[in-house]
């Protein structure tokens, strides 16, 4: 019922332009309580109640719909709401944020603003700005942004933020940077929706700044390279979907700001409205990379609707590269792919093209050129290339009338100089249309059958053959509609005359053809009929002459393609056909009977159709202008409407609708043809006439044929209702929808007819031959027209529909709206909507009649053959959802089939009513209807039918039935309420609405005493409902009783979910935390440690330790409260006193409470329990169990410590058994009693203790490999949601000594994990034990065991993770980085200092004495590094300062080739650098990076040199944005890159011209004239000449500084020459003759120029053609010498 308001609400609310503020408010608060009960139920997850799938979606969009309308203070109250639940360790941040994002408003008006997005707009994009590590909810603040930007674009300045934000969505990317990049997994799962950041990014456009294109055209110039055809990977789907997006975006809002009608919603002001200039920059700068993604990996849909969006705002930029990649790919033969994603890319733009408009006056003189290149895509050897093509001249055709306007140009003096042009390349359209026809009739007699296949194959079309006639039918007859009358009779001839001078078989080629006949015949009737009709029925009587034609088994080939072309093209216009319907009868009467089933089934195609053409209502032409081109040049100038919409008002449809002739003559056909096979078929069923199994299919076609051709004249069953299915005081009549025809009922109803002979005859076969299948599946066909067939059928409906939306997809005009689409598909819509009034069937009144026939469909579904059972099941789910309430009618039928006591039931059958009760995935479901009468009945018999004599486990198909019914039964089925009591509130209401004069209700006004009964009747129904309930409660535990299935999974959540019931409710107090702490109220908000919420740490000196103490503390259990804010009203638990009592005897006990206390009291049931949770389940896939924990935290949560004394023992035994399944057991006992114990009082809870700590050691002792697991989630699953201070003992029992050295390092590193667990759950609580663990660890931290280092890498983790830099927080009180870091440079003083190698050389294990300080330094790197590692992916923010100390010395461990024999510490940090280089940076930290950087890049190994540049490249990618805002750092990055380039290692100045073509190609630097003099004038450098040598001399490896030198300006013009792989810049072709004058030179500098040419040659190989315009003739034949030359193979 919900749900069903809200749609009701939503849609009422849809259109906001209409209602304004003024005129509605709405309250927010009861949608909070709503979102908050469901979607964050505390039941759900027991299993008390279960909500629909759809549920959070609808709830989401009802927010969405209400938002405009909360009142002005909402925001405010918003705020004092969720602020207390943002505290960024814990779960409650992700949910505050998603709050603010679904309800925050951002439309109110600008005089409203410092009531709206004020109040918050700084502290949430404080908080999104310094948040570095993604968590979460970061995409949920973007999508806030995103809406807040366009609600309000113009009143807010983004220009701060924009570099960040640029930075941000380039990182979302997640394009790989560098070869051995490393990526956060969180980076990838947690990454921006692009249709948020794309819409973000929209609403900053435009404005004075222009700061927003600036770097839009910095994003697009640094990720093109990326949408080159060449690469691919996960991220491209992201690439292209921002392609697809933004466009869209842009002209959406430009139609807002331009086109659409001004409403109350907050308009653009002027100053920030996009101007013509910055669209112009905006298609410049994205046109780039949309020409690559054309021939993408992916295909090019997205490119051609993003050309399609940008060609409606700038057609001149857009058009012209679009054709100049089209034109070549129809030339070319061998790239199939090219044309493919050409052709789809121009339809895109095809509107923007034919229309020309203001910008693009020459776009409609390609339009013909287009159309005669594109003819030879018909081509019958390439299926894709074929439909491409036929969809591209299709689009064209419907855009344009094919017109010849040449004449007008000795008429006309006043056209322009592109209409004179257009006018005399028209007279082209008749050779185009004449040409296009012989194509297709070259494609016809290639796809005959005798060509395509043998003759053994089938002789069905294949679906490749049925998309093709589809494309070929529906693009001819677009033309001749377009076509003036002088072409369309050329053409029509044309046809004709191919049509009688061959004869086609009837399968491929003929149904072609009879397509291509019928579009003819459809565009101008009166002169088609006049061909084809007299000469097909000529040829036809002709051949049928000689009676023994009809007995032949196989006819001739002529006859039947007569046939054939007559049915088709009796598809016309009814009216039309009224002349012929002598001879048409005639011919019926001859073939009708043929024992040829091929000829007969023509023959009652003819039939159908005459009879759909004569009644039913169509329009009869799709031109693209009403009323045709039929005028003469002189009135009508048809080159102005190329491409004009159709207009909405003045659609003038030319509508078929049956004239009473018509109706008379269809009367008459079914009078003869339908009656005499009625009373053959009656007489068969009653036994009186033998039929073969071929006449009664042949009669049972005839008959299915009349049926569907006048399914719209014959009135729906009559006869009397089924009653009393439902009481009701509502009149439950059907609604009839008129569907524009008037039924005659003087005259018989053939459906009723039909309807008893089809019965009779169906209990005949089904008696007396049940393996006539055919006659059956026709039977079933039938019978579901009888019941719903009403002129149209819904599959066919359903693809129509799709078609024309993909369609209008392609053609719309998003900039000006307004449903200017072109008159064909306005059209067509029309008629869609028709068929949709003809197809509602919904909400049927249920009668006998369809009461026998669903029986029917019921019988067959539960056939002995299955492809029987399975088509009348599908006629069955469709029959079940069109009649009200037949479902409790058939239900016991079905369940009859699964009774265990039936003797007679076949597997068949018991099958077939499993699948009648399971339903299809898109109509009803019987079992779990949402009504209690019929679970009550289904749910026990599907349980006790495995008892059936018909189940078999044997039979898979069985099992995988009840599989699926229990899947369907647990996916679909959600809670029905027992209790429907409606609010006096809502009856008010109700009763004011009856009253309403606006609108007037017509109905009567109800009765008070009507009311009254009303509400009596709902509460017996309310009544029978929770009898209901406990009866199947009841039943179903018979059941499970019966087949002692030991059901005990099902059993632990039930027990659980009732001790949730039984709870009692905990008195609670509204406190001021500001006088618990002593201290005022802040001005402002501060998060974080402050004085106020001081008295919720963990104080070892202030713990309460006795009764007093206990009683007097006040215990706060969230972990939340009061780290950001307080909330308004802050409840805690009240005193012991007034809390329910505890320590109750079994009298105090209610009867259901007792129940549990007996058996729990029962030492033989506890021992029982105990073993069988003790037992494996599934060996080494078990894990901690929620549900059992959450048994036990019941019980001892509502029987306190009454069954501890029984357990006790159990407990001491469980905990010395170490095996997994015994130790997980104690686990989840131990963690319910911790977790139960909230509210026992302080001696209970001492006592409690003193049992759990020696269990606890013992355990710990105990831990092994497979349950240190459970151990963690035990204590972290106790430490949730507690005070700290009420669990003191546990924590200083973990701290005790976690790295003992006992058991080994493995039990440290457990007994780490299991500390860790519990404090992380406490985050910021716990300062104290976070310093004392800390403090403890720091001298341990040279560890040599792994797990151990690890171990510490972790928990240092979360030690530090208290420690952020967000805004407005204060200096934490838990530990902090920096004092940590000065404490380890310290130590690692003595490798800071040397230079040379640091080589790992300590092995594993304790030596005795003092080792030296090295070696002790590296194993504390060791640690480090790893901590650092954990670190990058958990922690908020980075703490970068205290990281780069670090830098130098990972650059010179690091090692430089990807090899896996490395010693861990060199992969570590490999590792650990290529996180850290991918990191965020703020501004403020650019500097100090850079700093490092330069120092690092002056050491003396070259391994750090070497590290220093590909650290450079992640980072500049990854803080592209921030960086570019910094003019300095990018002067001292390019000083860093160009002066390694004069490295003396060979290496380094390789990877510095890698890292400076890299930054050329991102175009984070330029390639200016200083640079290449620069480069020029190094590459000049003079060698010192060679000396010859003693033939003994070695000669000198290290090379000469001026080797050096010339060597680094030849690999500076390398780079810039690999730095634009897919162009050929202006400046290329020099720097390419530069630098073969250095092919002699020595090496390294030869091989360099031979990787760079061969590089280039690799690159630019595919677009050769084009690239090489940009050269001179000398240049190209030096470098074609270059490339091939015999140097290029030496």
């Amino acid at each position: 019922m919900m749900q069903g308001f809200a749609r009701l609400l939503i849609n009422l609310l849809k259109k906001k332009e209409l209602l304004s503020r003024d005129d509605l408010e709405l309250p927010w608060r009861p949608l909070y309580d709503m979102v908050e009960r469901i979607l964050y139920s505390k039941t759900e997850h027991l299993g008390l109640n279960w909500f629909p799938n759809s549920v959070e979606n609808v709830l989401k969009t009802l927010v969405k719909s209400c938002r405009p309308y909360f009142p002005a203070d909402a925001t405010a109250e918003m705020l004092e709401e969720w602020r207390p639940l943002m505290c960024p360790f814990d779960v409650t941040m992700q949910k505050a944020i998603t709050y603010f994002e679904i309800f925050l408003p951002t439309s109110l008006p600008p005089e409203l603003h410092h009531k709206g997005f004020k109040l918050w707009f700084d502290e949430l994009i404080g908080l999104w700005v310094s948040v570095q590590n993604l968590p979460q909810w970061e995409g949920q603040l973007v999508n806030l942004f995103a809406r807040l930007a366009t609600d309000n674009i113009g009143y807010i300045d983004w220009d701060p933020y924009v570099p960040k934000i640029f930075t941000r969505i380039l990182r979302s990317l997640n394009l790989p940077v560098g070869s051995s990049q490393v990526l956060v997994p969180r980076f990838l799962t947690n990454a921006y929706d692009i249709g948020h950041a794309v819409i973000w990014i929209t609403a900053m456009m435009g404005g004075p700044s222009k700061l927003v294109q600036k770097h839009l055209a910095g994003l697009f110039n640094s990720i093109t390279s990326f949408y080159h055809p060449s690469n691919n990977g996960r991220w491209l789907n992201k690439l292209m979907k921002l392609l697809q997006r933004l466009p869209n975006s842009v002209v959406r809002r430009l139609h807002r700001e331009r086109y659409k009608k001004p409403s109350w919603l907050t308009p653009v002001p002027d100053s920030h409205k996009l101007t013509d200039q910055d669209v112009t920059d905006f298609v410049r700068c994205i046109i780039q990379p949309v020409l690559l993604a054309m021939f993408s990996k992916t295909g090019s849909l997205e490119a051609a609707q993003a050309l399609q969006n940008l060609a409606l705002m700038r057609p001149e930029l857009v058009i012209p590269p679009v054709l100049e990649r089209t034109y070549p790919a129809l030339e070319t033969l061998t790239e199939p792919h090219q044309l493919t994603a050409t052709l789809s890319c121009v339809i895109g733009v095809a509107r923007s093209l034919v229309s020309g408009g203001k910008w693009f006056p020459e776009g409609p003189t390609h339009m013909l050129p287009l159309l005669m290149r594109a003819l030879p895509g018909v081509d019958p050897n390439d299926f894709s290339k074929c439909m491409i093509t036929f969809q591209f001249i299709a689009t064209f055709s419907t855009l344009v009338p094919l017109v010849d306007c040449s004449s007008v140009l000795q008429e006309r003096s006043d056209l322009t100089e592109v209409e004179r042009e257009l006018c005399s390349a028209t007279a082209e359209f008749e050779d185009f249309v004449l040409q296009f026809m012989d194509r297709c009739f070259g494609l016809i007699e290639s796809s005959t059958l005798e060509q395509t296949r043998e003759e053994t194959e089938t002789e069905k079309m294949t679906h490749l053959e049925s998309l093709v006639e589809l494309g070929l039918s529906s693009t001819f007859s677009t033309i001749l509609t377009q076509c003036s009358k002088e072409i369309f009779m050329v053409a029509l001839q044309k046809v004709f005359n191919f049509s009688i001078s061959h004869i086609f078989e009837t399968r491929v080629a003929g149904r072609m053809v009879a397509d291509m006949c019928r579009a003819a015949v459809k565009c101008c009737p009166e002169e088609s009929l006049k061909l084809f009709v007299p000469h097909c029925c000529s040829v036809i009587t002709q051949l049928t002459m000689n009676d023994d034609v009809l007995n032949e088994e196989e006819l001739d080939k002529e006859l039947l393609w007569n046939l054939q072309l007559l049915s088709e093209i009796t598809r016309v216009d009814g009216k039309k056909l009224l002349l012929y319907r002598e001879q048409l009868v005639k011919i019926l009467q001859r073939t009708l009977h043929l024992t040829c089933k091929q000829g007969y089934t023509l023959s009652c195609n003819l039939l159908h159709h005459l009879l759909r053409s004569t009644t039913l209502i169509y329009p009869t032409e799709y031109c693209s202008v009403p009323g045709g081109f039929d005028k003469p040049p002189s009135e009508y100038f048809p080159i102005k409407d190329w491409g004009k919409p159709g207009d909405l008002w003045n659609l003038g449809i030319q509508w078929h609708v049956p004239s009473s002739e018509e109706v008379a003559f269809a009367f008459y056909l079914l009078d003869s043809f339908l009656q005499p096979e009625l009373i053959k078929l009656q007489h068969c069923g009653d036994g009186e006439l033998e039929m073969s199994r071929d006449d009664i299919l042949q009669s049972l076609t005839i008959v299915h044929n009349c049926l569907i051709g006048s399914g719209n004249l014959l009135p729906p069953l009559k006869g009397e209702p089924v009653t009393n299915l439902v009481p009701s005081m509502v009149s439950l009549e059907e609604t009839k929808l008129y569907t524009g025809l008037e039924y005659d009922l003087s005259r018989e109803n053939h459906r009723e007819a039909i309807a008893r002979v089809i019965r009779k005859l169906l209990n005949h076969i089904l008696n007396n031959s049940e393996d006539d299948t055919k006659s059956l599946f026709l039977i079933i066909k039938v019978i579901g027209d009888l019941l719903q067939f009403q002129g149209s059928h819904k599959h066919e409906f359903d693809s129509r529909w799709k078609s024309f939306n993909l369609v209008k997809k392609s053609m719309e005009n998003r900039l000006h709206g307004k449903k200017q689409h072109i008159r064909a598909l306005l059209i067509d819509r029309v008629m869609l909507q028709h068929e949709l009034r003809t197809l509602t069937v919904e909400g049927c009144e249920y009668k006998r009649i369809h009461q026998d026939m669903i029986r029917d469909l019921l019988r067959l579904s539960t056939s002995s053959y299955s492809q029987v059972r399975n088509k009348a099941q599908q006629t069955f789910f469709a029959a079940l959802g069109a009649y009200n309430f037949c479902c409790r009618d058939i239900i016991p039928l079905v369940l009859e089939f699964l009774r265990p006591d039936r003797q007679d039931v076949t597997q068949q059958q018991f099958k077939g009513a499993l699948y009648c009760l399971l339903g299809n995935h898109s109509g009803v479901c019987l079992a779990n209807l949402h009504d209690w009468d019929c679970i009550v009945q289904t749910w026990p018999a599907i349980v006790s039918s495995g008892l059936s004599k018909a189940m078999s486990l044997e039979k898979p198909s069985i099992v995988r039935l009840f599989d699926d019914l229990a899947e369907k039964i647990h996916r679909q089925y959600e809670t029905i309420g027992l209790d429907f009591s409606i609010p006096k509130s809502c009856v008010e209401i109700a009763e004011l609405l009856q009253q309403s004069k606006n609108p007037s209700s017509n109905q009567i006004m109800l009765s008070s005493e009507e009311i009254k009964e009303g509400l009596k009747r709902q509460q017996e129904k309310n009544a029978d409902a929770l009898r209901n309930y406990e009866n199947l409660v009841n039943t179903l535990l018979d059941g499970v009783e019966q087949r002692n299935l030991d059901d005990n999974y099902m059993a632990i959540s039930a027990v659980a979910g009732i001790l949730k019931q039984l709870k009692r409710t905990h008195k609670k107090l509204t406190i001021n935390p500001y006088e618990m702490g002593g201290y005022s109220k802040p001005t402002q908000i501060l998060a974080g440690d402050r004085p106020d919420n001081h008295w919720l740490h963990y104080d070892s000196k202030s713990i309460p330790r006795t009764k007093k103490e206990w009683e007097s503390s006040c215990f706060v259990e969230k972990t939340h409260w009061g780290y950001y804010t307080w909330p308004q009203n802050m409840v805690v638990y009240a005193g012991v006193e007034e809390q329910p009592k505890l320590g109750r005897s079994r009298e105090d006990l209610t009867e259901a409470e007792q129940i549990i206390f007996d058996h729990f009291s029962d030492p033989k049931f506890v021992e029982q329990l105990i073993t069988f949770l003790s037992l494996e389940d599934r060996k080494g896939k078990d894990k901690f169990n929620p549900r059992r924990f959450c048994l036990f935290k019941g019980i001892f949560r509502n029987f306190d410590d009454a069954f501890l004394p029984i357990l006790k023992p159990h407990l001491e035994r469980l905990v010395a058994d170490s095996h997994e399944s015994t130790q997980r057991c104690v686990a989840e006992i131990i963690a319910g009693l911790i977790r139960g114990s909230k509210h026992w009082t302080f001696e209970k809870v001492e006592k409690l203790w003193e049992l759990l700590c020696p269990l606890l050691r013992t355990a710990l002792s105990n831990i092994t490999v497979e349950t240190y697991n459970d151990w963690g989630t035990c204590i972290a699953t106790s430490c949730e949601s507690r005070d700290p201070r009420k669990l003191h003992w546990l924590f200083e029992l973990l701290l005790e000594s976690p790295l003992s050295g006992e058991g080994g390092s493995f039990v440290d590193a457990c007994r780490l994990y299991v500390l860790q667990g519990g404090l992380a759950q406490q985050e910021w609580r716990v300062p104290e034990l976070l310093h004392r663990l800390l403090k403890y660890l720091e001298p341990k931290l040279t560890q040599v065991y792994k797990n151990v280092r690890e171990r510490i890498g972790s928990v240092l983790t979360y030690i530090f993770m208290i420690d952020v830099s967000l805004p407005n927080t204060a200096p934490t009180a838990s530990p902090r980085v920096p004092e940590f870091t000065a404490r380890i440079l310290d130590k690692l003083k003595p490798l800071m200092d040397v230079d040379e190698e640091i080589q790992n050389h300590v092995m594993e294990e304790n030596g005795i004495g003092e080792e030296d300080e090295r070696t002790q330094g590296i194993k504390l790197l060791k640690t480090i590094l790893k901590w650092l590692m954990a670190s990058a992916g958990r922690s908020f923010s980075t703490a970068v300062t205290e990281q780069l100390q670090l830098l130098p010395l990972f650059f010179k461990i690091a090692p430089v080739e990807n090899d896996n024999s490395y010693d861990e510490l060199k992969r570590d940090a490999k590792l650990c650098l290529s996180l850290m280089s991918q990191g965020l940076l703020y501004p403020h930290q650019v500097p100090l990076v850079l700093q490092v950087l330069k120092q690092t890049a002056r050491s003396s190994s070259w391994h750090a040199r070497y590290t220093v540049l590909t650290y450079l490249q992640t980072m500049v990618f990854y803080n592209l944005f921030i960086f570019l805002n910094n003019e300095d750092a990018v002067k001292d990055i390019r000083w860093l890159v160009i002066s390694l380039l004069e490295d003396e290692q060979l290496e380094v100045r390789e990877m510095a011209a890698t890292t400076l073509s890299g930054l050329l190609q991102c175009n984070f630097l330029t390639m200016d004239s200083p640079m290449q003099i620069h480069f020029e004038q190094l590459c000049k450098t003079k060698l010192p000449k060679k000396r010859k040598r003693d033939p003994g001399f070695v000669g000198d490896t290290i090379p000469s500084a001026e080797l050096v030198k010339r060597h680094a300006g030849v690999l500076g013009l390398g780079a810039c020459v690999l730095s634009s792989p897919y162009d050929v810049p202006t400046w290329m072709p020099q720097l390419l003759m530069n630098l073969s004058a250095h092919l002699n030179d020595p090496q390294p500098i030869e091989m360099t120029v031979k990787k760079t040419l061969s590089n280039f040659r690799r690159t630019h190989h595919d677009n050769w053609q084009e690239h090489k315009q940009q050269f001179t003739d000398d240049q190209l034949l030096v470098l074609t010498d270059l490339l091939v030359s015999p140097c290029y193979y030496a």
